[in-house]
Parts: structure tokens; sequence; C-alpha cells
């Protein structure tokens, strides 16, 4: 692939990769199987590979989906889920697994992991793995200090978390106090909560009845349930709980088999199905085992995870930016079921794009009935030389959103009719066009076409973009009665407007109107993707307010100013000049902003200073301020922390009991050792103990 059609599918997959990222972790609607994820990542990851330069720290390459995001509220009073929560950085990064399909790709880790460490010292220390179930459930961090729970937190982004302590106290199994006492001072346990199918199965009754949608697996209903309102309703949620990995400063513990044995001897909840293996052919074994024993288990699994059990080798591993060398996850292959196509209906999209979606004989996958399933366009039908009538294989990964994998050419029927895509659209009767750098048909008629309009009015006032309370249903009544046709209109209705739809009232008239205004307060870049210029992502929109500071700079962007943005390609370029070139467009912008909207960027908060600018520093111990605001001060000051000492360390900064084999790695490579007194004379200037601890100084930090 020449170098411009890679700047370009590397953009196209980052979008889609982020916008399925957020639509499992924030959202949990998520809308691509766990493979289908995964198999895009691996293609961006080449192509990464191959023009490093093009390489972004936003890339989904490089960091870990985050479930930090505002959630939706609920129809049901009193369990609708929290609008934010309190959010804290975790004290190690909260990493993803690298996941693999194949038996010869574990293999390949193996021996990376073996090269990984020096012959002399496996010689001592035989290399054993850990293998444990994968529970398909929210991750969470749990820590404990003198055996007590005090805090638990989200993944988030790998960086912060949501704090969801007072949620996880009312899930049955995970203690709050811990038996024994030969538990460390302090330590984080991290793993999963889960929603077992008897619960989920349950749930969803419930939500039936009351005309609510049901969620689409066990794994949304969990992070669904997670982040309630009213912590109390947790509990009837049925959540529970397996934890799997502890940290801490120096643990006591030669394996990671071991902390889990000693973890579960304190009441924390820890599986008992995993075993400590060899050999690959051990690992195998136990895979083999569990790909068919895991449709007994009263909870969903979705694959091994397999783990290098010495701790000491854990750590000599480290870290990717994204996933820990000493382990990864081994997935199960997608559940498949045949059944018959009845029909192809042709969907219009709000930017123009057309997709086929075959209506099939229902089928029982994984749990649910499947009636419907993608058939992404026309290329793809063509691939599969699908035929209404045929017999087709399904696949639902991870219980989410059904594909058509193949045909069963044996059962085709003699009357099987070959589909033939429109040349029109079906919603407006517009010719269909298709660009020569995409598989998607698309209908040019975007001031015209209903199903468009109404598509980009949904997209305006989603949680991503404006976030304003409405849903498709509110669309459809305000455009059939003519009261929207683009969103500049919304900030012009008034209450009687509402009032004379049916269905409304002051409150619910109200609420909608106060949302509105609300929005007013939306930052420039998400203003920005609420447009709905194609090609336009959360990702890019970003990139292109940094850049161009405020609306009227990018609206007077050349082509060659557009392409110096790092996000934008020659595609996106054309479809930006294509945006603004139409009159409709640059007027709806000026009632925009007539309403309020922001269309410029605000100013930056800057460091407190360079002091520590390039430097990477290791901390370690109790210091006169919590490890968390000396790291802080650390980054506001310029500086990166590290969790481990490496050659790449400026300094370790030790403060009361710090830990022994951190003290012993740096001095064996020469690293400097200060500890606080020295580190705020040299680097910061004299800071006396009050205003390190005033709230006011800790408000600038964070």
């Amino acid at each position: 692939m020449e170098k411009a059609q890679a700047n370009i599918r590397i953009k196209e997959l980052r979008d889609i990769l982020n916008d399925a990222s957020r639509r499992y972790y924030v959202e949990n609607m998520p809308t691509m199987s766990d493979y289908e994820f995964d198999m895009l990542l691996k293609e961006l990851e080449a192509l990464e590979a191959e023009y490093p330069e093009m390489v972004t720290p936003d890339s989904p390459t490089q960091k870990v989906g985050s479930d930090l995001a505002e959630a939706k509220p609920s129809k049901r009073k009193g369990i609708e889920p929290r609008k934010e929560f309190e959010q804290y950085p975790h004290r190690y990064p909260m990493l993803s697994l690298g996941n693999t399909y194949d038996i010869s790709e574990v293999q390949a880790f193996a021996d990376r992991a073996a090269k990984g460490i020096p012959a002399e010292e496996t010689e001592k220390v035989p290399f054993s793995f850990s293998c444990e179930l994968k529970f398909d459930g929210t991750a969470i961090c749990l820590t404990y200090q003198k055996g007590k729970l005090t805090r638990a937190l989200t993944r988030g982004d790998g960086t912060i978390g949501d704090d969801v302590t007072e949620n996880v106290k009312h899930i049955s199994n995970i203690p709050q106090t811990l038996q024994g006492t030969d538990w460390p001072e302090e330590f984080e346990i991290r793993g999963e909560i889960y929603m077992p199918w008897a619960a989920f199965d349950r749930l969803n009754l419930e939500r039936e009845k009351d005309e609510e949608q049901p969620f689409a697996n066990p794994r949304n209903a969990a992070s669904g349930s997670l982040k309630l309102v009213d912590s109390s309703m947790v509990a009837n949620r049925g959540l529970e709980c397996t934890l799997y990995h502890m940290l801490g400063e120096d643990l006591p513990y030669s394996t990671h088999d071991e902390a889990l044995s000693k973890a579960a001897e304190w009441g924390l909840p820890i599986s008992d199905l995993r075993k400590v293996c060899k050999s690959i052919e051990e690992i195998e074994e136990f895979i083999n085992l569990w790909d068919t024993e895991r449709k007994t288990l009263p909870f969903a699994t979705d694959g091994i995870v397999i783990k290098v059990n010495q701790m000491q080798y854990q750590e000599e591993l480290g870290y990717t930016a994204k996933f820990p060398r000493w382990a990864v996850a081994y997935k199960f292959k997608a559940e498949q079921a045949l059944t018959r196509l009845n029909s192809i209906d042709y969907q219009v999209g709000r930017t123009g794009a057309v997709t086929p979606v075959a209506n099939l004989e229902p089928v029982l996958l994984s749990g649910t009935i499947v009636k419907r399933a993608s058939l992404h366009n026309a290329d793809q039908m063509e691939i599969l030389d699908i035929h209404v009538g045929d017999y087709v294989y399904v696949e639902k990964g991870g219980e989410i959103i059904p594909k058509i994998t193949g045909v069963e050419l044996s059962q085709r029927p003699a009357d099987a009719e070959l589909p033939h895509f429109p040349t029109t659209c079906p919603d407006c009767g517009a010719t269909l066009v298709r660009d020569e750098q995409e598989a998607k048909a698309f209908c040019p008629n975007q001031s015209g076409c209903p199903t468009q309009i109404k598509g980009k009015l949904v997209h305006f006032l989603s949680r991503k973009a404006m976030n304003v309370i409405a849903g498709d249903a509110t669309i459809d009544q305000l455009y059939n009665k003519g009261l929207v046709w683009n969103p500049a209109d919304f900030y012009e209705l008034e209450k009687e407007h509402l009032l004379g739809l049916e269905g409304w009232k002051d409150r619910s008239a109200e609420r909608f109107l106060n949302s509105l205004e609300e929005s007013k307060k939306t930052p420039f870049e998400k203003v920005l993707f609420a447009l709905g210029i194609r090609h336009v992502g959360e990702t890019t929109a970003k990139s292109m307010a940094r850049h161009f500071k405020n609306i009227d700079a990018m609206a007077t962007a050349t082509r060659e100013d557009l392409l110096a943005v790092d996000d934008i390609g020659e595609v996106i370029a054309d479809s930006v000049l294509a945006y603004f070139a139409d009159g409709v467009n640059t007027d709806t912008i000026d009632r925009l902003k007539a309403a309020g909207l922001r269309f410029e960027v605000e100013k930056e908060a800057e460091a407190l200073s360079e002091a520590l600018k390039g430097k990477t520093i290791v901390i370690s111990g109790n210091f006169s301020i919590s490890r968390d605001e000396m790291k802080a001060l650390i980054a506001a000051h310029g500086g990166k922390n590290s969790g481990s000492v490496s050659g790449k360390t400026a300094f370790l900064l030790a403060g009361e009991k710090a830990g022994p084999e951190k003290l012993k790695k740096a001095e064996s490579l020469g690293i400097r050792i200060i500890d606080e007194k020295t580190f705020m004379e040299e680097f910061l200037g004299e800071i006396p103990d009050q205003v390190v601890n005033d709230d006011n100084f800790k408000e600038t930090l964070f």
C-alpha cells in the first residue's frame, strides 16, 4: 500500500476503532464482535509498523479503551445511572491484554517471554504459566489498607478511573474487611465485575415487562449496573466479582499463583478454575477443556488468560504502552448458526451510506434470538455470493451484533434469487454514487433525503456531541411537524412548539429546553464533531479544533492548510472543503453562532513550570503529601512518572519506607536517589509544607 493510501486507511481504522471502543466501554452498546475489533486493530498495527512516522499517542494501538464518560439516564425512577463519578489516578497503569485466536500465537508469546529473561535465571527458577478463565465483565481495581476496602476504581482510560467504591460495597462476594492478619498493609487487587446468566436473564425479563430495552449481553449489564446512582440498587442486580492480579510495594510472594491463593485465604473472591502449566501442551489442553466446558458455566467467559507465573519475571518483562509483556488472552472462536436468508433491506445512514441488512429466519445464537444481520456493502455481498433463499452461517462473537460469515452452497434452493444492490436511494429516490476509494454507495441528496436529515439531527444531539436529552422518537416528532430541519432549528424552539406535540407536558418540555441551553457550554471540538462533517470523527475534530483554534480559520483554510493538520489526509481535506463550500452549512453555522454555541477553543491551562521537563522519575515510599499528589506535582512541572527503575530513570524519589527492591535496582544502575526535601529545594524551589498541603495549591494541580 502506498503512503497516501496507508494514511487514509490508518485514519479510517482509527475512527472505526475509537467509535467501537466508545460504544463498548462507555455506552455499553457494542457494534462489532471482539474478533472483528481485534482484526481491525491488527491491520492498524501492521500499517503503523510499516509507516512508524504516522504513529500518534492517541492511536488505538497506543492506548486502552476508556470507560470515562457521563452515563445515560434511565426512564425508571431511582435507578438512573450516575451522571458523574469522582475520578482518581491509578497507582499502577491499568492496561489491556493482547488477544490471540491461534495456539501458535500463544507459543510465540511463550517464546518471547522466555527470551526476555536471561538463561541463568530460568535455570534456577524455571518458567511456568498461570492459566485462568477470562471472565466477560467490566474491569475493577480494589485497594485494601490495613485489611479494609478503601477504594474501588474502574479501568477508566488506564491512567485514571471512576470511583465506584460505594457501589462495590453492595456486591455480596467482595469483603469490606479481610480475614486473617498476614495481608500486606496496603495492596491493590484487580479483577472483573460480572453478571451471572441467571441474574442477567432475570434483569432482562424485568426490563421487558417495563418496556425497556434489554441488555445485549451480561458484560453490558454488569458495566451499566456498576454505575447506578442509588448504590443500594446494585445489590439487586446480582453482580459478582472475581479477582486475578495483586499489586503492591514489595509483595512477599514469588509467584502469581501463590499471591492468588493467599488472597483466597483472606476471603477475596478468587476463581479456583485455574491451573499452573509448565508447557505449551498443558496450556493447549487447558484451552481445549474450557472451550467445551464453558457452555456449562453459570457465567459468560470468552477465553483463557495465560500469565507468566513468576513475579520476578513479570517485573523484568515489563509492559508496552498498552499491554503487559507477561500475559496474553486466547479468545474462543465465536459460535455459529445456520439459518435461511429471507430478504434484504437497504438502509440509509446519516452520511448517506446505504447498508444492506439481511432478514433471517429467527435462530438461537449465544443465548438470544437473531433475526437480522448486516451485510455491510455491495462488495461483501459479492464476495459471499449471497442469494435470497440461501442458508447462511451467522456468528455473534461476544454475544454482540450478528454477522453473516458464509453461505452453505450445498443447501442453495433452485429458486434462490441473486440480489441487486439498488442504484437509487430507497428513501428519496436520488441516484446513488460510489467513490472509487470507498466500498459503500451513498445518497448525495444530503439536504433533501429525510433519513439523512433525521440521522444528522440525532447525531448532533447525541451524547458524544452536544449531549442533549432526546431520542429518535423526539427527532421524528419535531421533523414530521416541520419544526426542525437543521441543527440550528433546535435553538429556536419554544415551549409552545413542544406542548403542541403528542405526549409532551410542561416538565418534559422544560427538561428538553434546559438541556439545549446547557449544550451551549459544549467545547468547540465537540460542536465541530456534532456538525457531522463526513469523515470527521471525534479524534479528527479535536485535532482540527486545536490546530485552527476557531471555525472561521477552518472555513477559510485551503487544501494545503488542511493537509498540514496531523490527523487529516486528502479524503478528509476534500470533505471539509466541500462542507464549507455549501451555503446551507455556513448558514447553519452562522445561526448556531447567534444561538450562543462555542466555535473557538478556550485557553488551555498552563503547566506550573518546566523544571522537570525531559526527566523520568520513579517514586517510592511515603511523603508529606499523598503519592498521587506527588505524581501530579511531578507532572505539573513537566516530569514523567514511571513505576519501575530503568536506565532511563533520571532519579528515584525516595520517601519513608521506600521499597528495598527499587532502592537496590537504582543503586545497581547508578541511578541517583534523593529525598523529598532535596527534591523540593533542587528542582522546585523550597515549597513549604503548608503550601504543598494548601487546598488552593492542590486545586491548581487537579
